[in-house]
């Protein structure tokens, strides 16, 4: 079943899924615009794996309504316009790099050139490689040339950088930027928070197969009541409340205006005070161990 308008790249109302008697996703709404950058969080089981099967047309909905680029997932229409990088693609290890492309390529009516696919996934120097000798991190990035080669109107991305080096995962996560900014949409789930926070619009965060917030980096981050407390003191502080680094300590709390007035009335004196927001990452930990509101 598929609903949805052609201003959609990504539609679920009320999508659910079960695996026996595992709900997987509970009767999720979500609502992708086309030419957003989001990214999915969620820990372990939470749901995200399956969120992105059923809209890539892999698997069924048990109940609800899907539709992605105004039609059916499953409509081999509609998954010409879809590129994805998942974890595995189980390609024959006996091909080159280059020939796994062509080979994908000629499933797409208008593929990139294979020039330009090479140089976006920093492929150069080994597209005459056999992919057998092909390292973790190059076979990372051959994955995502292959998400690609239909030139994409929607990206979606399963951990992309995990296995690459730094400089590798910096150099993927530029030209992650610079498809988004063509306004190409991308959908990206990933463990790497600092990722999520650095590139996405959007942050949609799934536990227990339920969607528990949904906003900009900077909403998520602010929906989480805990601020982020860190001072300098020459004076002895004995308090299980701080982590301590020599003279700086810091604190997260959900009122740093009381622990201020404990520390001034105990004598405490301090220099160099910042307050800040949670991290994504802290932000994170909070609303997926129960401890949120919700931030719409």
């Amino acid at each position: 079943m598929s609903a949805g308008t052609g201003e959609d790249a990504v539609l679920f109302r009320g999508v659910s899924k079960s695996y026996g008697r595992l709900l997987a996703l509970d009767a999720i709404d979500l609502r992708i615009p086309r030419g957003e950058s989001v990214a999915i969080l969620g820990p372990n089981g939470a749901g995200k794996t399956t969120a992105l099967s059923l809209l890539l047309g892999l698997r069924r909905a048990s109940a609800g309504a899907i539709s992605v680029l105004g039609g059916d997932p499953r409509a081999r229409s509609v998954r010409a316009r879809i590129g994805a990088m998942l974890q595995s693609s189980g390609l024959p290890e006996y091909l080159r790099v280059d020939e796994a492309l062509e080979l994908f390529r000629s499933y797409y009516p208008a593929p990139l050139p294979i020039d330009e696919l090479l140089s976006l996934a920093g492929l150069d120097d080994i597209a005459g490689s056999r992919i057998a000798r092909l390292s973790g991190g190059q076979v990372q990035r051959l994955y995502f040339a292959l998400a690609l080669c239909g030139d994409p109107e929607l990206l979606v991305l399963d951990e992309p950088t995990v296995g690459l080096d730094v400089e590798a995962r910096r150099s993927l996560l530029a030209t992650i930027a610079a498809i988004a900014e063509r306004g190409r949409t991308v959908l990206m789930s990933t463990h790497y928070l600092e990722e999520a926070d650095a590139i996405a619009d959007r942050i949609v965060v799934i536990d227990r197969g339920r969607i528990i917030a949904d906003g900009s980096p900077r909403d998520v981050k602010a929906g989480v009541a805990r601020k982020r407390m860190s001072f300098r003191t020459r004076s002895p502080l004995d308090d299980a409340r701080f982590a301590r680094d020599g003279e700086r300590y810091d604190a997260l709390t959900e009122s740093p205006e009381s622990l201020l007035r404990d520390l001034f009335a105990r004598g405490i004196e301090i220099d160099d005070l910042t307050v800040t927001g949670a991290t994504l990452e802290e932000a994170f930990v909070a609303l997926t161990s129960g401890e949120h509101r919700h931030v719409a």
